[in-house]
Order: structure tokens, then sequence, then C-alpha cells
């Protein structure tokens, strides 16, 4: 393998996972941020003895290959995993909080489901496999394999807390394309899930792991790892193809212009940021528009500290998700808390809650006051509190979780196409493989 000057633009988790990857390789690299700062979304910030996620706050740790990397970069001696408490998860059903089932005996004695629900998940070994040829959303094949009732109950929920989405409009082979080969290669879910086969590559055990100091400690260690040059502040303005390579020209805070000349660009910015660029020489540069068009819906976080007497619910879990079907303005929420030490003073507790995403957006619009009032109403409702918050902070994206909907494949084939008629460039990132925090590690 010869010698490259790489360039890679864009300093989220899969910007800083390119860079590493390249160094590694032995390549020179450069790593380019508009921003004054490593990570994109992945920001934790400590304010009132409170330490809140402004993104991902957590990282699940199923692959062995996801773990082989993190470890390389020496990233895994620092993690520190979630509460034994983390792995009780809960979903409201009835206005109430019901704990999902971990074993085959609360699954028959959980009311999560009713009778028929449970009954018509358990045929699903029984059914033949799917004979449509074209792709399905994430309802379909759920309604399908488990159920109406699973589709309402379980998946509708987890959608909402993934993707603050919906799984009408999702693409099943996008957003779980698992899930798709799984029923290709078994017929039935429950008969994959039995075969050693589909647990190839993955940890004994999953490890849900997040950091002292928050998931922004985990690209802070991976930066502190990285030894190629650094330049933050700087807004990509042009990328010229060149007989030999790839210059690229960068505006400063200050408005001065940086300019250099790589041998391979690999481009991880946001889907929105390709049309804001201007393309010199790109074989197909008409398509780049193919590639931003990507759903984004905002997405409010809410933080919310209680003394945790006032708190009737024990959060004894990671926290729960709210059903479409329950009629909520809340995604759901997250016991903080809970979850990790460290994430909220002594005798205080912290509550993170979601609202907006595909199916409310409007609520996002609500001044300051209006979202603590509505959250905290419904919060109060359904965990037994009595007191006010003693801390409030509220985090707003406009743009949220780039969707592994039907447009997808289109977006991937299109940047497979102007890869081809273009070498040395390179087009990835979470609006391409998807926002799992592994997808953004891996580049797959």
């Amino acid at each position: 393998m010869s010698f490259k000057r790489i360039g890679v633009l864009g300093g989220g988790l899969s910007g800083l996972s390119q860079a590493l990857k390249q160094e590694n390789l032995g390549h020179q690299v450069h790593l380019i941020e508009s921003s004054k700062r490593l990570g994109g979304v992945l920001q934790s910030i400590n304010k009132d003895g409170y330490l809140l996620d402004y993104g991902a706050n957590t990282l699940s740790l199923r692959l062995q290959r996801t773990a082989k990397t993190l470890d390389s970069y020496g990233v895994l001696p620092h993690a520190i995993n979630a509460n034994p408490e983390a792995n009780k998860r809960f979903i409201v059903r009835k206005g109430r909080l019901i704990a999902l089932p971990t074993s085959p005996f609360s699954f028959l004695t959980n009311p999560f489901l009713s009778p028929w629900g449970k009954m018509r998940l358990l045929l699903e070994p029984l059914l033949p496999k799917g004979k449509s040829a074209h792709d399905e959303s994430v309802a379909q094949f759920i309604t399908r394999r488990l159920g109406k009732e699973a589709l309402e109950y379980c998946m509708n929920p987890f959608i909402s807390g993934i993707y603050a989405s919906k799984p009408e409009s999702l693409s099943l082979s996008n957003a779980f394309p698992t899930l798709h080969q799984m029923e290709r290669d078994h017929r039935s879910l429950f008969l994959a899930f039995l075969s050693q086969k589909s647990r190839l590559d993955r940890l004994p055990k999953t490890r849900l792991i997040s950091f002292e100091g928050g998931m922004e400690d985990l690209i802070i260690r991976m930066a502190d790892h990285f030894k190629g040059e650094v330049s933050l502040g700087c807004r990509v303005l042009e990328i010229n193809r060149l007989d030999n390579g790839w210059k690229v020209l960068a505006k400063n805070e200050d408005q001065s212009q940086n300019e250099w000349v790589f041998d391979e660009v690999i481009c991880t910015l946001p889907s929105h940021a390709l049309t804001e660029i201007s393309w010199k020489n790109l074989k197909g540069s008409d398509q780049i528009s193919g590639i931003s068009e990507t759903r984004e819906y905002p997405l409010n976080l809410v933080y919310l500290g209680f003394d945790a007497p006032h708190i009737k619910h024990p959060l004894d879990g990671f926290g729960f998700l709210v059903p479409e079907r329950e009629n909520l303005s809340i995604l759901g929420s997250l016991f903080s808390s809970t979850l990790f030490p460290g994430r909220a003073p002594e005798g205080k507790v912290l509550l993170t809650t979601f609202i907006g995403g595909e199916g409310k957006p409007e609520l996002t619009q609500l001044e300051d006051e209006q979202t603590y009032e509505l959250v905290l109403s419904e919060l109060s409702q359904l965990l037994g509190i009595s007191g006010k918050p003693c801390f409030r902070h509220l985090k707003r994206w406009s743009r949220g979780i780039p969707l592994p909907d039907f447009s997808m494949r289109g977006r991937i084939e299109t940047r497979d196409s102007i890869e081809r008629s273009n070498p040395n460039l390179h087009l990835t990132g979470a609006h391409l493989t998807g926002v799992s925090l592994p997808n953004c590690i891996d580049g797959i």
C-alpha cells in the first residue's frame, strides 16, 4: 500500500473514526472540522452538578469488531458499564409504566401485550418466509411477522426512541438489515435467534457503556490517540478535483482562507452540508443533491432534576418509551441518574425527556416555559412526581436524526456512482451508514 496524504472532512464520530483508521494504515491524515470542537452531536456538558449528554447517552457494544477498534484506540479501559437496572425497560400502556419482560416466564405473565398479542407473537416460527420482492417498511414487516399489537406496543415506541420517527416511514433493509437477513436466511426470526450463525461477530454479552465525563469522553479519548493534523473552525467552501489529487478550500472564522492538496479525500460532512460546497471538476456533480436529500425532524431534549423523594416511581430501569397510540406529547424519557453514576448531585435524580420528531414536530416550536410545563405534566402523571424540578435545561436540535427511509438506498447508489467516477473520493457519514454509534465507528 502506497503512502497517501488524506484529508478527512468533518470531525464528528464518523470523521474521527475514519481519520484514525487511515492513520493506523500508515497514511498522513489531516482532519478538518467547521466548529471549534470535535465530536459533532456527541457533546456532554456539566451544569449545576448535572451531567447532560446532548447526543447519544450510551453506546451499545455488541460486535467484536467495534470492541476491537475501540480497544485499539485506548478507549475501552476508560469506559464504565451501565448499572444493572438499565436492563429493565418500560413502555407506557393505558397510562402507566409496564416493565418489558426479561424472561420466558415474565413474557407469559407480563401485561405489555394482551393474551392474543402474545399468542400472535408465538405463532411467528410457523409463518412462511415473505414473498414480497419490493422493500418493506418496518411496520409492514413487523405486522406480517409478529402482528399489529407488537407493532403498536413494541416496534412503534422502539423506533420513536431510536429515530424519533415512525415504523411506517423506515425501510426495513436500511433501518434493520439484520432482521431482513434473518428472515431470508432462516425463514423465522425466532429460529434465527436460536441459530449460532446469527451470533457471528457478536460479543458473548452486550455491554452498555458510557464514560465518567459523558459520551463526549469517547471523542476526547479517540482524539488523544490521533497524531495527525487537526484544523478546527474551518468550513469547507470548495473541493476541486485535480489531475493527481484533490484541492480543498476552507474558510476560517476570521474570514481568512486555507488551501490544502490531498491524494485522497474522505468526506463525512452531514448531508445538508454537501450542497453548500462548490464542487469543481467533479464527475457527476449534479448528483450530489441526491445524497443530501435526507429527512430529519426537529427534536428537543428536556432535562429535569428533582429531589429524589419527590418521585414516587423508583426509577429502577433504563427509562420508558411511549407508543403513539397512547396519545401523549413526549416520546419517552431516560432515567439518566440511574444509568450511570455522577449524572446528578447527591440526593437528586435526572430525567432526560424527548419531544418532537416525525409525529409531533410542531411541539419543538413551543416556548421554553411551555415545553417545561408540558413535559412536567406528563412525567408527573406517569412517575408520580409531587414536587417542582430543582433543575431545568433544554436542548433544541433543529435537525434531528437522518432517517434510514426508502430514499437511503438511492443515496447509497448515488454515492457509489460518484465514487466510481472520481477515484480517491469517498463519501460517508450517518446519512449513509446509519446513525448508530457502532455504524459510525466501523464506517459500514
